[in-house]
């Protein structure tokens, strides 16, 4: 799967050395929170599109892009502020995570989004929390969804 990149972003990609960094923004949601919460791969807090990203450690793996079957990604986080166990434990369903990708010279400017992620499998200790950034399979669906029967359409039959 091809992804466009902006021009600066392709050539801080394929320069030999770049003092370029490209940034992880993590916003993790759920209708039940009262709001989502919003954490930056950086040291310092990003702002981007008006949003306040704060620095929290987190380690992140994407899913293989050539692997058609694989819809996982795997995420850690230190467990160093207690307000995303609180989180994860206040929710009822799995929350939603946004995962956008930005140079930190280009805040408001998204390189990559990867949106539809669901955190399940939730695991938490007192030093981390993991858990596996999925998305709905629609390729286990049944096809076609609706038949033609006398029971769902009575005046054809």
């Amino acid at each position: 799967m091809s992804r466009s990149l902006s021009s600066l972003a392709q050539q801080s990609l394929y320069a030999a050395e770049t003092g370029d960094a490209f940034l992880v923004l993590l916003t993790l949601s759920h209708p039940d929170l009262s709001a989502p919460i919003c954490v930056t791969s950086d040291a310092l807090p990003t702002v981007s599109n008006g949003v306040t990203f704060v620095p929290f450690p987190f380690d992140l793996a994407l899913p293989n892009d050539l692997d058609a079957k694989s819809y996982r990604a795997r995420l850690v986080i230190d467990n160093v502020d207690r307000q995303i166990v609180t989180a994860v434990r206040s929710v009822t369903t799995a929350p939603d995570i946004l995962i956008q990708i930005v140079r930190a010279a280009t805040p408001d400017t998204v390189e990559a989004a990867f949106v539809d992620f669901k955190l399940t499998n939730v695991i938490y200790d007192a030093y981390r929390i993991e858990g596996d950034l999925t998305v709905e399979d629609f390729t286990a669906e049944p096809y076609p969804a609706g038949s033609f029967s006398p029971g769902f359409f009575p005046g054809l039959f």
